[in-house]
């Protein structure tokens, strides 16, 4: 660490150019240190005392109280990030943190993927830009429960800003990438999993923003074959003339994939793993995704109800069927025509993984869920500081100038 003091002050000057006064720099730049130090515990007091020119009480200002607003340094590194990874796609996903007791901001018995079952945890939604062999944190955003945002005491007690309220994570990854917009940062391709690909609004906000996307699904949505038409019914002269309707009820997307025959399926390798080339057979399917919420988005695009053609949209519908599985395992929907490479889509569906690496530097790594502190504000300076330490780390090892560690 100390060998590279010269380099991370460099970098501290760049990300942290927003802080208004010099000593936050200085302690910004000590907690960086603290954090990529060797140690178990990664929050403030064991740090403070590895440091030699730790100070617990200083850092615990500065990342407790100190005003400084921290969507400038996370616009600053994901700028110099995206432009060095230059990402094939923009991957969003949630992370959670287990916690005790129930003052710690966003603190909630909820679904923690940590531990793999409900628990009491914080819970934050996150963009990650990605290829095959880098990756890194864009934005973050910590998810509030409703049951938070009907207590404004407790939001108050723990410094939740007046103007934040419950939003689904859906939404909430959504205006993620609104301020990603805002700061002239350009989306690939989207890819996100289950949790986010069954959510019809999720994808209509992706449509309207112009945005392309290969999102998983769970193969249980229904929808229609690409040649289903819709039948009129004829008017009978009393009311408002009978909406368009298909004469075949839809079926989910598993049963579609599975009726079109392991001949569609052809061998694709995504990339070369630990273990040699990485490999599957993939199938490229077009559909009409039906349900009550596709035929809403449907009808709102034609206009209104009484505009509707009865056509529903089409979508692109990747499937997987490993050699040796009796039905397709996994599933993915795209607004990417369905001309386009099997082997692009094999491969932006699967670069979602790329960012456990992410993750697990993260936290076993930097200390992302050591945070001990209970206020909004606080949080959200710990994940920012981690994601500078992060990004530096990410920039040494991409850098072509860099000798390698023997």
């Amino acid at each position: 660490m100390e060998r590279l003091r010269g380099e991370l002050a460099e970098f501290v000057a760049d990300v942290f150019g927003s802080f208004p006064r010099r000593d936050q720099r200085r302690w910004g730049e000590c907690y960086l240190r603290g954090l990529m130090l060797d140690g178990r515990r990664k929050s403030i007091q064991p740090m403070a005392e590895r440091l030699p020119d730790g100070n617990m009480q200083a850092l615990q200002q500065f990342v407790n109280q100190s005003p400084w607003d921290p969507l400038p340094v996370r616009q600053r590194i994901a700028e110099r990030l995206s432009a060095v990874v230059r990402p094939e796609v923009w991957v969003i996903d949630d992370v959670s943190f287990p916690k005790c007791g129930k003052a710690s901001v966003g603190v909630a018995r909820q679904y923690c993927g940590a531990v793999g079952k409900r628990a009491n945890c914080q819970v934050a939604v996150s963009v990650h830009g990605a290829t095959d062999t880098a990756s890194c944190p864009l934005e973050w955003q910590l998810y509030l429960p409703r049951e938070w945002t009907d207590e404004p005491d407790r939001c108050r007690r723990a410094g939740v800003p007046d103007d934040v309220v419950h939003r689904e994570k859906w939404r909430l990854a959504l205006g993620l990438l609104d301020t990603l917009a805002q700061w002239q940062l350009k989306a690939p391709v989207v890819v996100a999993d289950a949790g986010y690909g069954v959510s019809t609004p999720f994808r209509l906000g992706l449509e309207e923003r112009g945005l392309s996307y290969v999102l998983a699904l769970n193969g249980k949505e229904v929808a229609h074959p690409e040649d289903a038409q819709p039948h009129q019914p004829a008017y009978g002269g009393l009311g408002p003339p009978t909406l368009p309707r298909y004469r075949t009820p839809p079926r989910a997307v598993c049963v579609l994939a599975a009726q079109a025959g392991a001949e569609r399926f052809t061998e694709v390798t995504w990339r070369q793993g630990s273990k040699g080339a990485m490999t599957s057979r993939f199938a490229v399917l077009t559909v009409r995704p039906a349900g009550k919420q596709s035929l809403a988005a449907a009808q709102e695009a034609g206009g209104g109800r009484n505009r509707w053609d009865g056509v529903l949209p089409l979508q692109t519908l990747l499937v997987e069927w490993p050699e040796g599985q009796d039905t397709p395992t996994d599933y993915w929907i795209s607004n990417l025509p369905a001309t386009t490479p099997a082997a692009d889509l094999v491969r932006w569906a699967k670069m979602r993984w790329r960012i456990e690496h992410d993750y697990r530097e993260l936290k076993h790594g930097l200390g992302l869920d050591h945070f001990e502190g209970r206020t909004w504000r606080g949080w959200h300076h710990h994940v920012t500081l981690v994601t500078a330490a992060h990004a530096f780390l990410a920039l040494r090892r991409l850098d072509p100038k860099v000798r390698t560690p023997a």
